[in-house]
């Protein structure tokens, strides 16, 4: 049985954040308009849960390693990159660094 350990939430959340940063970078840098703004969002952030869901979680339909280091890079690095384009610097480089420890603290108690 796989337990879940407080690192594992707090990447989660993570994941979930980066999904919303994601979109309202799309929202905000989309074109004007409601539908190009929408079809954006659902562009950007359907797109970074399908590859999650594939290549990344926990449970991937496919168990390849690379890509789904390739996901996480694109996706997290994605989402720093909106951070910094719609947040404050040190709110960004606050996401930045909880970002960093954390996939770290993840996998150390994976390779333990």
């Amino acid at each position: 049985m796989d337990t879940v350990g407080v690192n594992d939430v707090v990447a989660f959340f993570i994941e979930i954040g980066a999904l919303v940063l994601l979109g309202v970078w799309a929202w905000r840098f989309a074109p004007e308009g409601l539908i190009a703004q929408l079809f954006a969002v659902a562009l950007v952030v359907g797109s970074a849960v399908v590859l999650w869901g594939l290549f990344a979680a926990p449970k991937a339909t496919y168990d390849q390693p690379a890509l789904a280091i390739a996901v996480k890079v694109l996706v997290l690095g994605g989402s720093l990159l909106a951070a910094y384009l719609v947040l404050p610097t040190w709110v960004a480089t606050s996401w930045a660094a909880l970002m960093v420890v954390n996939t770290v603290a993840v996998t150390a108690m994976r390779l333990t």
